[in-house]
């Protein structure tokens, strides 16, 4: 049930925390800023609010900066990781976290044990990630990187492999949310046949429009890049997914119990007809690692880039670090310059609803992680 509407949010408070489990992250790198603070107030003037930054968390100078006492009447919390105990903030309803995924605080007491609604950042990545799935895989097809060793030698050298450009290549996107569809935007740009694969069917046109929160322009709101929509509610129907001839994998999916080793030796092999590069910008877990090297060094699959891995972070002297027509990166697809920006859209555009009596976007199922 939606809340009442509550313009001036009266009788509420919200509490931000920054960089309080562990270093300053670039999350929202130049703090809580002043400007946001101030249209805060000038859009909800009864909202009280109260920000902690770069102080860790539960530490005597945390708990001089934020006592006890000012979480009994807060109903609001922008965070990373951090949360209270469930005695601590009695009244509070909304938590707002500032990452995309979920599943980092699923079995805490606060939302594991309570109702509080918990909504994540999802939208906040689409467009950084988007273009690394672009670089990497046009950066493969074009030789990129040898280039860049020719040019390091001092060498006038082409090679005389002809490229494959995106014109009429199929791009298959598992996982089709916010990050997915601004996937999708940018290669239909490019030229290239779009079929996506969610975790549940979505027969009709109602059923494939996305209520998360999308910068406007940006994305995929409507569902209309697809040409076509598979369901890997099941393992036949992720197989009919990867055996559609795709050019390009790309997976987006979040870390549950159903992906965890999603993605293994036979569904790898699906995709040998057409030999499909993949990029897995979702979990490093939701890959077999030693499957994929094997499907990497025996030319099952053309190539692959990696902003995720497992393990995460990936020690000195894996294998992975040596496989053959592999990018790997440390898990940076999703900085961005933007992001602070992006998540403060996000809570506004939250806290307006509230003042509306909307649900809030971008809520989390706890049954399904995510």
């Amino acid at each position: 049930m939606a809340p009442s509407p509550n313009k001036t949010l009266h009788g509420h408070k919200l509490l931000v925390l920054l960089g309080v489990t562990g270093p300053p992250k670039a999350l929202l790198g130049t703090g809580f800023r002043d400007e946001w603070i101030k249209e805060l107030h000038e859009l909800f003037p009864d909202l009280k609010i109260a920000t902690v930054e770069n102080v860790l968390w539960n530490t005597p100078e945390f708990k001089k900066k934020l006592p006890d006492k000012e979480w009994e009447d807060a109903t609001i919390l922008l965070t990373g990781s951090a949360l209270p105990s469930p005695d601590i903030a009695p009244k509070l309803e909304y938590v707002q976290l500032q990452s995309a995924g979920a599943n980092h605080v699923l079995d805490h007491p606060l939302i594991r044990d309570t109702d509080v609604t918990l909504c994540t950042a999802s939208g906040v990545h689409g467009p950084q990630i988007a273009e690394w799935v672009v670089t990497t895989f046009l950066a493969f097809q074009h030789q990129i990187t040898r280039y860049v060793d020719f040019q390091r030698q001092s060498t006038w050298h082409k090679l005389q492999e002809p490229v494959d450009d995106a014109v009429g290549r199929r791009i298959g996107i598992l996982g089709y949310g916010a990050v997915g569809r601004q996937i999708a935007r940018v290669f239909k740009a490019l030229g290239m046949d779009i079929y996506v694969c969610n975790l549940h069917p979505r027969p009709t046109s109602e059923s494939r429009r996305d209520e998360t929160y999308t910068p406007e322009g940006l994305g995929d709101p409507e569902g209309i890049f697809p040409r076509k929509w598979f369901s890997a509610g099941d393992t036949a129907g992720l197989h009919e997914f990867l055996s559609s001839g795709l050019d390009l994998l790309v997976i987006t999916v979040p870390l549950t119990a159903k992906t965890r080793g999603f993605i293994s030796r036979g569904e790898l092999a699906l995709l040998a007809e057409r030999r499909a590069f993949v990029s897995n910008v979702g979990r490093g877990e939701v890959i077999n690692t030693d499957d994929l090297i094997d499907a990497l060094e025996n030319g099952i699959i053309r190539g692959a880039a990696l902003d995720v891995t497992d393990p995460e972070p990936l020690p000195d002297g894996h294998r992975l670090w040596s496989t053959k027509n592999l990018f790997i990166s440390p898990h940076v697809s999703g900085n961005s310059s933007a992001y602070g920006q992006r998540v403060y859209e996000i809570l506004k555009y939250n806290l307006t609803r509230l003042s509306e009596g909307r649900e809030l976007t971008n809520k989390v199922n706890r049954k399904e992680g995510y």
